[in-house]
């Protein structure tokens, strides 16, 4: 009998309704400033997904701080100007441990030589923002602007989910603004320019500036879809509120629900400043968002006002700025540079510049896609940016400065190393040579064919590969089959004994089931799941390499994209001389006569993993469930039916002894096989 939806009451609805608001908020909490989260994502979809219902069932229930308001309004025609009650002010700059000092003598001459600790801060490359919150509710959020006066952005910080909507505290002060910086992750930057370039539109510049564009959208709905993030640091205009230290504040801060950066620290002396500011510079690169130097300010709230300000900056804060990351030279080519994977990656080779204490000589413009966004042309001056010693990228052409002798490149459309076919996969930004003897990528696809999940070819690693490819004994898969013993003696620590196991070890692989041998190919998004099935369809390689995009795709798991690799794959000449001659060594080539199904008992159960196992890489023991039958989920919940837990295992094992759900070591595991 179906389960009869019951109205609730408007009481019952209110009270169910705060119940999921405070369960929501205190979920926030524990994932954005905690960062320790304490319910899968699904399980928190599931409240968010209860709340929108009950509020659109009862619409005279929704408040302006529910969690569902954070999807943004209506565009607005403009934005309202807001005068901050306590300016905005900027910060002095200091450039060296000289610089350092002084400010720390002229802090002690004001204060007398009294004791004086200091709060370290990583300071955000984002942009400065200013929360109003009354009586705990958000009311009002505005930029910095000239720190008089800045623009009301209230309805784009309601989307950003690590501002709180409502303190966490029962006694909130009647008034308290805050202050705190919005910025991007650099991976969110890089999908978000990604989907830009995509479409054609421009390029953002940096996270900084698509933190700054973003919040600036008069359509709420824009910024809500993207992902932006709030670092809380200082106090604005508060009534109701007694602390005695700027460190009180911060933990005050955290307490309540805002979130503060884990980096900073308090320190009594200006020695470990100094010393905690080049830590945090040497961990500038490791972190996922850009910071662009280190705030010093003094802790103690009274010391604050008596140093006071001057008509711009307070005296009782400094930025030490880092060393600048960005430079203008000129373009003097474009290559194009094929990786191990067979990705090709445009290069400027660029009239070399000292940048960020380095020499740069050329930088990376990511993909064809970035290429034609950004139109970047050979003869370009341009800006670059170099973050450590990661490779340099151009941030964009500086136009005024074309005579109109800059020439555009033209992305290849075969493969600058072999010559082999590049492909593109719908909806990749990364165009790939799919060449299986290219030279770019050899070890790296030898290492795969040779691993445990494909051929299995025991003692054949990465150092014993290199070898052979830089002897010349093997220039693609094939020729593993072909190896002359004589030959591999004048490799370095090649003895007889280890030529006899190799060659054994070859030898043992051409038995390899037929699934294993399509998966050791490296057919591009064919993983070990889709090989199985790909064998248990076609059943012969002959059939597989004649199949069409239709075809491929009547199979289970092959979508539009694998089958589109699947046909380039096998229409580029090069791969199918591999696989004929793997064909003529012996190597399997049919799957087997067909026996009764295997047994599958994980059929419908969700099994979640975690440590390290003996035995199995991690994507080994996925695909081994899988092939039982079960599903590999990343988080434990209710709704998982077993743990397998390995050495050194995370808080998943904890969850799941929490919950009553049954842990499995590898044996176990391993167990299912003989059923």
């Amino acid at each position: 009998m179906e389960k009869q939806d019951v109205r609730l009451s408007l009481d019952e609805a209110r009270r169910e309704i705060e119940s999921l608001r405070e369960q929501i908020f205190y979920h926030d909490y524990r994932y954005y400033v905690l960062d320790s989260p304490e319910i899968s994502d699904a399980e928190y979809d599931e409240l968010m997904r209860r709340l929108r219902q009950l509020e659109a069932e009862f619409p005279e229930l929704i408040t302006p701080d529910s969690p569902t308001q954070r999807v943004g309004g209506q565009p607005l025609a403009g934005f309202q100007q807001v005068e901050h009650r306590l300016p905005m002010l900027s910060l002095d700059n200091a450039f060296s441990r000289d610089d350092l000092l002084a400010f720390h003598e002229r802090v002690q001459r004001r204060l007398q030589g009294q004791p004086v600790s200091y709060v370290v801060e990583p300071k955000i490359d984002g942009l400065a923002v200013s929360l109003l919150y009354e009586n705990g509710v958000f009311v009002r959020g505005a930029t910095r602007g000239d720190g008089e006066r800045g623009e009301d952005i209230t309805e784009n910080l309601r989307t950003i989910p690590s501002v709180p909507l409502r303190l966490r505290t029962k006694n909130p002060p009647p008034v308290l603004e805050v202050r705190g910086e919005a910025y991007m992750d650099r991976q969110d930057f890089d999908e978000l320019n990604r989907l830009r370039a995509e479409k054609g539109e421009p390029l953002f510049a940096n996270p900084r500036n698509a933190a700054a564009g973003s919040l600036r959208q008069l359509d709420p709905k824009v910024t809500a879809s993207r992902r932006l993030n709030v670092f809380f640091y200082a106090l604005g205009y508060h009534e109701g509120l007694e602390l005695e230290s700027h460190w009180q504040v911060l933990e005050y801060f955290k307490s309540i629900g805002l979130r503060v950066n884990s980096l900073i620290e308090r320190c009594s002396s200006i020695d470990q400043v100094w010393n905690l500011c080049e830590r945090i510079h040497g961990l500038r690169d490791s972190l996922t968002y850009d910071i662009d130097g280190v705030v010093v300010k003094v802790d103690s709230l009274a010391a604050q006002t008596a140093l006071g300000s001057t008509g711009h900056s307070p005296r009782w804060a400094v930025a030490l700025k880092f060393p600048p990351e960005e430079a203008t030279t000129v373009v003097e080519d474009i290559i194009v540079q094929v990786g191990r994977t067979g990705a090709l990656t445009p290069l400027a080779i660029l009239r070399p510049v000292e940048v960020a204490g380095s020499t740069v000589s050329r930088a990376t413009l990511h993909n064809a896609d970035v290429l034609k966004a950004k139109d970047v042309r050979i003869g370009d001056t341009v800006i670059i940016r170099k973050a450590g010693d990661v490779i340099p990228e151009i941030v964009k052409p500086v136009e005024s400065k074309r005579t109109g002798k800059e020439r555009i490149f033209t992305f290849p459309d075969r493969c600058p190393v072999c010559g082999a076919e590049v492909q593109r996969l719908p909806g990749e930004a990364v165009t790939r040579c799919i060449g299986k003897a290219c030279p770019a990528q050899l070890v790296e696809g030898l290492v795969h064919f040779a691993s445990r999940g494909a051929m299995d070819i025991e003692g054949l690693g990465p150092a014993l590969i290199r070898q052979l490819v830089d002897a010349g004994f093997v220039k693609d898969p094939s020729d593993l089959y072909f190896l002359d013993p004589e030959k591999l003696q004048q490799l370095p620590r090649m003895g007889k004994k280890s030529i006899e196991n190799l060659m054994a070890a070859v030898e043992a692989s051409k038995k390899r089931p037929f699934a294993r041998v399509i998966f050791a190919l490296g057919i591009r998004l064919v993983g070990e799941a889709a090989a199985r099935e790909l064998a248990a369809h076609f059943r012969s390689m002959e059939r597989l390499m004649n199949a069409s995009r239709e075809e491929l795709q009547a199979v289970p798991m092959i979508g539009d994209r694998i089958a589109e690799s699947v046909v380039t794959f096998m229409s580029e000449p090069q791969n199918r001389r591999v696989i004929q001659r793997l064909a003529e060594a012996g190597v399997t080539m049919a799957e087997e006569e067909e026996t009764a199904p295997a047994a599958r008992p994980l059929e419908g159960k969700t099994v979640v993993l975690t440590g390290t196992l003996s035995k199995y890489s991690r994507q080994e023991a996925a695909e081994l469930v899988r092939s039982l039958g079960g599903r590999v989920t990343s988080s434990v919940s209710r709704n998982t039916d077993f743990v397998v837990a390995g050495s050194n295992p995370g808080s998943k094992l904890t969850r799941a002894r929490e919950l009553g759900i049954p842990v499995l070591s590898e044996e176990d595991l391993e167990g299912f096989l003989k059923e």
